[in-house]
C-alpha cells in the first residue's frame, strides 16, 4: 500500500508538472491548426466539409491521453527516461526544425540530432568547458542516449498502432495533379496526437528503491526514482493516389512498427557498446527518412487508382450522414449505371438523376468489379442527392501539391499548396 500511494502523490506532482507546461499546449494549437487547415481545404474543393474541428480535436487529446499513460508503463519497464532540461531541448529543437517541414515535428529528429551535437561536444572539451553555452552544453552532456532511442522506439510503436486504428479517419480526400499533366485523385493522410508522458527518473535519495529492474539503466534505479510529467507530439503525414486510405495506412503501420523493432535493438546496442551510439542516432534520422522516401517511390511506380474509366465514374469519397453513406457505398467503387443508364460523366450522372427525380436506382461496382445493386428514394430539400465525392475529371477548378510544407502554411489563412485551375469548380453529387 506504501508503494501504491507513493506513486499516487507523485503521479498527481508530476500531472501538475505536465498542466503547467506550455509546450503542451503549443501542442494543441497546433491540432486545432492542423484541423482548421484540413476542414479550410475541403470546403474549398468539396464546397463542404468532411471532419469536425471540435469532435476531431478532443478525440485527439482523449487518445493522446491513452498513448501516453501506455507508453509510460513500457518506458518504466525499459528504463527509457528523460531529464526535465531534456524535454526543453528537444522541444526546441523541434519546433526550429518545423520551420521547415512539419513532419521533422517527430522527435526521431531531434533526438538523433541531440546524439550527434552530444558526440561533437565530448570530442571537443573546449566546447563543453565554454561558460557562455553551458545551458545548453550541461544538459546535452547529462543525456543517456540509448535511453533516449529507446524513447523513440516507444513513441513509433504507439504511433503504429494510433495509424493502424484511426489513420484512415484523418484521411481528406484531394485532387492532385500527377507528373503526366492530369488532375487525380487521392488521399492526404495526416494525423498528430499531443502525448501525456508520465516518465521515471532514476534520482539520489529518492526513496525506495523500485520493486522491478529497468532493462536500462541497472544500478541507477537503487537509490530512489522520482515521476516527471511532460507532453511530447507523435504524428504521421502520408499521401497515396494508388491505394485506398485503408491499406496505405496499414502498410504505414507496418513500417512504423519495423522502424521502432530496429530502434529498440540499436537502443540496446549503444547501451551495451557506447561507440555505436553515434551510428544509432545518425540511422534513427536516416531510416525514418528511408520510410517517407520508400512511400512516395512506391505511389510514383504504381496507377493511380481514384481516375474515372469506360466502366463509370470512381467514388473517391462519401459525405458523413448521406444518403451513399446510408446505402453503404464505399470509397474506390465505381458508379456504373443510374436509373438503369450507363454514365461516364458527371453531366451524364446529372441527367440520369434526372430521370426519376423520387427514386434512384443504381448500380454499383465494387472494389472487386462486381455490380450490387441499390436503390433509395430521394426528397426534396437534401442538400446533396446522394453525397458522393468524385474523383476529378480534367475541368477540376483545385488542385493541390504533393509537397511537404513549413509550419508557416498553417498559420496563415491563405491555402498554400493548393493551385487553381479556370474552369468549372467541381462539387460533390
Amino acid at each position: 500500500m506504501n508503494l501504491v500511494a507513493d506513486v499516487g502523490y507523485r503521479g498527481l506532482q508530476a500531472l501538475l508538472q505536465l498542466v503547467l507546461h506550455p509546450f503542451y499546449y503549443v501542442g494543441l494549437i497546433f491540432i486545432v491548426l492542423q484541423y482548421r487547415r484540413q476542414i479550410a481545404f475541403e470546403r474549398k474543393l468539396f464546397a463542404t466539409k468532411l471532419h469536425s474541428l471540435v469532435s476531431e480535436t478532443w478525440r485527439t487529446v482523449l487518445w493522446g491521453w491513452i498513448g501516453g499513460l501506455f507508453a509510460s508503463v513500457l518506458m518504466a519497464v525499459v528504463g527509457a527516461t528523460v531529464q526535465p532540461e531534456a524535454v526543453t531541448l528537444l522541444w526546441v529543437i523541434s519546433l526550429v526544425l518545423i520551420l521547415f517541414r512539419v513532419r521533422f515535428l517527430c522527435w526521431a529528429y531531434a533526438v538523433g540530432i541531440i546524439g550527434v551535437l552530444q558526440t561533437v561536444v565530448g570530442a571537443f572539451g573546449v566546447l563543453r568547458d565554454e561558460a557562455s553555452i553551458a545551458w545548453l552544453t550541461g544538459p546535452l552532456m547529462q543525456l543517456s542516449m540509448p535511453a533516449m532511442l529507446a524513447l523513440v522506439a516507444i513513441l513509433h510503436l504507439v504511433e503504429a498502432l494510433f495509424v493502424r486504428r484511426q489513420g484512415a479517419r484523418f484521411g481528406t480526400p484531394m485532387f492532385f495533379g500527377s507528373k503526366r499533366g492530369k488532375i487525380v485523385g487521392g488521399y492526404h493522410l495526416q494525423g498528430f496526437w499531443p502525448m501525456t508522458l508520465f516518465l521515471l527518473v532514476p534520482v539520489q535519495n529518492g526513496g525506495p528503491a523500485l520493486p522491478w529492474t529497468p532493462l536500462l539503466g541497472g544500478d541507477l534505479w537503487q537509490h530512489g526514482w522520482a515521476l516527471v510529467g511532460f507532453p511530447v507530439m507523435i504524428g504521421f503525414a502520408e499521401m497515396t493516389i494508388s491505394r485506398l486510405p485503408r491499406d496505405k495506412v496499414r502498410i504505414s503501420s507496418n513500417l512504423l512498427l519495423l522502424y521502432a523493432g530496429i530502434m529498440l535493438g540499436l537502443a540496446a546496442l549503444a547501451s551495451l557498446w557506447p561507440v555505436l551510439t553515434l551510428p544509432a542516432c545518425l540511422l534513427c534520422i536516416l531510416l525514418h527518412e528511408a520510410i517517407i522516401w520508400y512511400s512516395r517511390w512506391e505511389e510514383t511506380h504504381r496507377v493511380p487508382l481514384f481516375v474515372h474509366g469506360s466502366r463509370g465514374l470512381k467514388i473517391l469519397g462519401l459525405l458523413p450522414g448521406s444518403p451513399a453513406e446510408e446505402l453503404g457505398m464505399q470509397v474506390g467503387e465505381t458508379v456504373h449505371k443510374v436509373n438503369g443508364v450507363l454514365v461516364r460523366t458527371k453531366s451524364e450522372l446529372h441527367q440520369a438523376m434526372q430521370v426519376n427525380s423520387a427514386f434512384c436506382r443504381l448500380e454499383i461496382l465494387n472494389l472487386a468489379g462486381e455490380s450490387k445493386f441499390l436503390k433509395r428514394a430521394m426528397f426534396s430539400g437534401e442538400h446533396h442527392q446522394l453525397g458522393i465525392i468524385l474523383a476529378p475529371d480534367q475541368d477540376a477548378l483545385h488542385y493541390a501539391e504533393e509537397k511537404q510544407r513549413p509550419i508557416f502554411a498553417y498559420l496563415s489563412r491563405r491555402l498554400v499548396g493548393l493551385l487553381s485551375k479556370e474552369s468549372s469548380q467541381s462539387r460533390s453529387v
